[in-house]
């Protein structure tokens, strides 16, 4: 991900979907690394580190919610931005698997073989998300609005165990060759925004 064209964040497609009694104890945050969400800013909150990438976020989710037994998972984290002018925190209404790619074997580019997930709508207003295990600093094949590393596999625990899954990304760099430095400079903004965001309306309606 990388540094692109200074735009105004844009906080009014973040607002947490109304959904009912979602509260801190039936509720499980799912974040990559702590730096992404310090645990203090979200005191009283079960949360759940799962470490990079698809692979550990799939095994530490599963494991997490038969552990818990939440009813919603909640995943936040970084992303790198694709769209131009894309900054700030957003809600995720739409994951595609962006590296999944058996197309020699005649299946089409983020869908899986003989699975029938394929890509994953969450409906409501938001952005499209693409998760692969390859940090972006070049444009994908698969274009979508955001990229990050663990969506896609946390919507897809969340789906196999029926939990509600809503996912929120904050815009660390626009996925190029200054992306690296921008995620480090970004990280600690982006969940200040989320806790503000989403965090405190849930516990203020709770």
């Amino acid at each position: 991900s990388a540094d692109g064209p200074a735009s105004k964040p844009r906080y009014g497609a973040c607002r947490p979907m109304p959904i009912e009694a979602m509260t801190r104890h039936n509720t499980l945050l799912v974040v990559a690394l702590e730096d992404e969400l310090p645990s203090s800013l979200v005191a009283g909150w079960n949360v759940l580190y799962t470490g990079v990438g698809k692979v550990n976020a799939a095994i530490a989710a599963t494991e997490a919610v038969i552990a818990t037994q939440p009813k919603h998972l909640i995943n936040f984290g970084t992303a790198g931005a694709l769209t131009e002018g894309i900054s700030g925190l957003h809600r995720i209404r739409h994951l595609v698997q962006r590296d999944m790619d058996v197309r020699p074997l005649g299946f089409e580019l983020g869908h899986t073989p003989f699975d029938t997930t394929g890509h994953i709508d969450l409906g409501g207003d938001g952005v499209t998300l693409g998760t692969g295990d390859h940090f972006v600093t070049t444009p994908p094949e698969l274009m979508t609005d955001l990229v990050d590393m663990e969506a896609y596999a946390l919507a897809k625990v969340a789906r196999t165990f029926g939990l509600e899954f809503h996912c929120y990304k904050y815009v660390s760099d626009q996925a190029d060759g200054k992306a690296a430095d921008s995620w480090a400079e970004n990280v600690a903004q982006g969940a200040r925004l989320f806790v503000e965001t989403v965090i405190h309306p849930l516990e203020a309606s709770a």
